[in-house]
């Protein structure tokens, strides 16, 4: 029952704690309230989800930056919502506001955050960390205006019509975790498909402006004064102007930003349902670059180099059979073809696109030497591990692990002792796996811990480092997009590659000399290799496991 209250002056707000003069019944103007806290809980879970995502693409570890993002916005939520109980004498207007604000600050996030990486991350100094601190501040920002909807909802929520504070709280934290469902499943199965993550931030903030404006001026407009009533219009016009703008413009700044990170010529962009993959140059004398997710992993003048230093020494040996996890750019399998007496390679492969792009793009087609087109050569897609649970035992001579970095946590499962548990049943008597295993200059921690890995799957290891000739452009699955091609190009620190070979038996490090010999290795170079790991040891490390990774 609505409380008797005086009227109040004309254009003037309520009382506080006044009930609202609302244009629909009471009933009516709850059920709209609480859509409006529907809707607008998906549309925070969605910046969210969004911050996350291109954070673990453009940054790297999804865990870490999943942890930034959440331990953030829920300290900033509770920040806010203490702040907001000041705002409650103008609850109407000022969630008004707020939604405007988080419409504008949540739907260009994606898009300022993605343009900080692209034009600042070759920078040193500060902007070295400029995607992370981005990253922090939308966070805090974005926490702090979700966190003061929650005391504003519940004030319009009383004023239309008073309940007790229990129920109150329950149905509106109600409305509250189905819309946070409905935006959590929106965004992998909707948004990020259909739209893309930048456009689909920019529209997430548009549905977030309506929903604010249209239960604010359509529902509570008797509680504002005309002055706030033609400011709060403004506001989500503007807001909604400079939206559709910049979503109308989201294609030309995709590729500027492209430009920024990969050079001027950028000749293949896509999003697959796996990564991002961007093949740059193969025209005009300038070499090939195959990026995955930002990642230099194939091209460069040391392309070469750093293949036949993953596949030649494992070769040095039986290897009718030979297995390559990954390698969906054919260039792993390149190297393989080169040994006579190879019958079979299989390649294991999850992404298809990247498979069809190496087979069906010339540029990328001739430096594999169209591997692809061999008939000893077949691909599966699939996931590296549930593919080796299915595996025959004692069925490869070679096993190669061209896989993703070991520093990126959507494939640390593809580092640990189970997974190698899995490759030395695959591998045959005398059989040999090798594993790229990160930089080991900068990352030798991380490398040692790939290498006490293999050792507890049961096989004896042999580690070497190859450093890359060519300032800057290493090519690997190690090396990052995340300087600018400007900056790649005035030099940088070389590249080096870590890799882990075992076997069975104490494994050798030599050359096939059956094989032709490889253009960057000889049998001096290879020793030379095995030296220069040695040093940086780390002793006493951990295995990494399925339930304890590292």
């Amino acid at each position: 029952m609505i409380e008797s209250h005086a009227p109040a002056p004309p254009g003037a707000a309520p009382p506080f704690n006044g009930p609202a003069r609302l244009p629909v019944r009471p009933g009516t103007g709850r059920f709209l309230v609480l859509a409006g806290v529907f809707v607008c809980a998906a549309c925070g879970l969605v910046y969210e989800l969004e911050l996350v995502a291109l954070a673990s693409y453009l940054i790297g570890d999804s865990v870490t930056q999943a942890s930034i993002v959440l331990s953030v916005m829920v300290f900033a939520m509770g920040i806010g919502s203490l702040a907001a109980k000041r705002l409650r004498r103008h609850a109407a207007v000022a969630f008004g506001a707020i939604e405007a604000a988080l419409a504008l600050v949540g739907g260009c996030s994606a898009m300022a955050l993605y343009a900080v990486f692209a034009w600042t991350g070759g920078w040193g100094g500060v902007w070295a960390n400029g995607p992370r601190c981005l990253l922090v501040g939308f966070s805090l920002a974005i926490g702090l205006l979700i966190g003061a909807e929650v005391p504003l909802l519940m004030e319009l929520i009383q004023r239309i019509r008073r309940q007790d504070a229990g129920g109150a709280v329950a149905d509106l934290f109600a409305a509250d975790y189905v819309g946070a469902l409905v935006g959590g499943l929106a965004f992998p199965f909707l948004l990020l498909p259909l739209l893309g993550q930048l456009t689909g931030a920019l529209v997430t903030g548009a549905v977030n402006a309506v929903a604010g404006g249209v239960l604010v001026l359509g529902l509570f407009p008797r509680d504002l004064t005309p002055r706030g009533r033609w400011l709060l219009l403004v506001a989500n016009v503007a807001v909604l102007g400079l939206l559709a703008s910049l979503t109308a413009l989201v294609g030309d700044f995709e590729r500027a930003a492209r430009q920024a990170m990969y050079g001027a010529d950028v000749r293949v962009a896509l999003r697959t349902g796996e990564q991002e993959v961007v093949l740059t140059g193969g025209t005009r004398g300038r070499p090939p670059r195959l990026f995955l997710d930002g990642r230099l992993r194939g091209g460069g003048r040391d392309e070469r180099r750093y293949h036949e230093a993953l596949v030649h020494p494992a070769m040095s040996g039986p290897h009718a059979r030979v297995l390559i996890l990954g390698g969906g750019d054919g260039l792993a399998a390149r190297e393989v073809l080169r040994h006579p007496g190879v019958e079979r390679v299989d390649v294991v492969e999850r992404d298809p696109a990247l498979v069809r792009l190496a087979r069906g793009d010339p540029v990328l087609a001739g430096l594999g030497e169209h591997a692809f087109d061999d008939r000893r050569v077949h691909v599966s897609t699939a996931d590296a591990f549930d593919w080796l649970r299915g595996a025959p035992p004692a069925a490869y001579d070679v096993v190669i692990g061209d896989l993703p970095d070991p520093g990126i946590t959507a494939s640390a499962k593809l580092y640990t002792q189970e997974f190698y548990g899995l490759a030395r049943r695959a591998l045959a008597p005398g059989g040999r796996l090798v594993v790229h295993a990160g930089p080991v200059a900068s990352r030798p921690r991380e490398f040692w811990t790939v290498e006490a890995t293999v050792r507890a799957a049961g096989l004896r290891t042999l580690p070497y480092r190859v450093d890359g000739r060519d300032s800057g452009s290493a090519a690997g699955p190690d090396r990052t997009a995340g300087a600018s091609h400007a900056s790649r190009d005035r030099g940088g620190d070389r590249g080096d590659w870590g890799f882990v070979l075992a076997s069975r038996m104490p494994p050798a490090l030599r050359l096939d000399p059956r094989a032709p010999a490889p253009r960057t290795l000889t049998p001096e170079s290879l020793a030379a290799a095995a030296r220069a790991a040695s040093p940086t040891r780390v002793p006493g490390l951990p295995p990494s496991t399925l339930v304890h990774p590292r």
